[in-house]
């Protein structure tokens, strides 16, 4: 489901050129388990800043079971390096097995809560991308920022969050996360945003 009026998005997704078998299945098993991933759109997108600005340092805030990871491995050079985080040990046993059957060796998967990884790792990215609880989302700007090299990217997804964010008076703090974090990445001059209305809102903010 996204925000775009009827059709739009199955126009869109259907100029995009055919997927990998192994991106289909995952795709399928998502839709099957209800398990929340990006989609062909954001994950052409997702490759097109990758080599837009020559990333080779990434890292995932959330990563699932690799399917966002699979874009930036594919869009990055082979001696980038790719850092997926997720709290959970089966989500990385299938990223690993995904990865394997699409020869990918430029990532590397770190079992744990990513707002904490980040602080066990050294240097600064070229990209953080976030799909953390919603709840966790101002947090997350705030550990990200800091890291980005300038002319980094900090990519965000669902900052639309399918419409809620026009709640008057919203009531879940997923919401209240979304909320604070756009009025973060919209006000701190450390940064540039914008947000792209694909699928859920995916807000991309260069470092200055």
């Amino acid at each position: 489901m996204g925000i775009l009026m009827d059709g739009l998005h199955g126009y869109m997704l259907d100029l995009v050129e055919e997927r990998d078998p192994v991106l289909l299945e995952m795709e399928s098993y998502a839709k099957e388990q209800e398990f929340p991933i990006i989609g062909a759109l954001v994950g052409r997108l997702l490759s097109h800043y990758t080599q837009l600005i020559d990333a080779k340092r990434i890292l995932e805030l959330g990563s699932g079971y690799g399917y966002s990871a699979i874009y930036f491995s594919k869009a990055a050079s082979d001696d980038a390096e790719i850092i997926c985080t997720d709290t959970s040990e089966e989500n990385k046993s299938m990223a690993i097995s995904y990865f394997q059957r699409l020869a990918i060796t430029n990532v590397k998967f770190i079992v744990g809560d990513g707002l904490e990884v980040i602080n066990q790792l050294k240097g600064d990215f070229d990209i953080i991308y976030n799909d953390v609880d919603k709840e966790q989302y101002p947090q997350a700007f705030k550990v990200a920022v800091p890291r980005l090299r300038k002319g980094g990217l900090l990519i965000t997804d669902n900052t639309l969050w399918y419409g809620r964010v026009l709640e008057a008076t919203p009531k879940r703090e997923s919401t209240k996360g979304v909320l604070e974090y756009n009025r973060l990445a919209f006000s701190d001059e450390r940064v540039y945003s914008i947000i792209n209305p694909i699928r859920d809102g995916v807000c991309v903010s260069i470092k200055l």
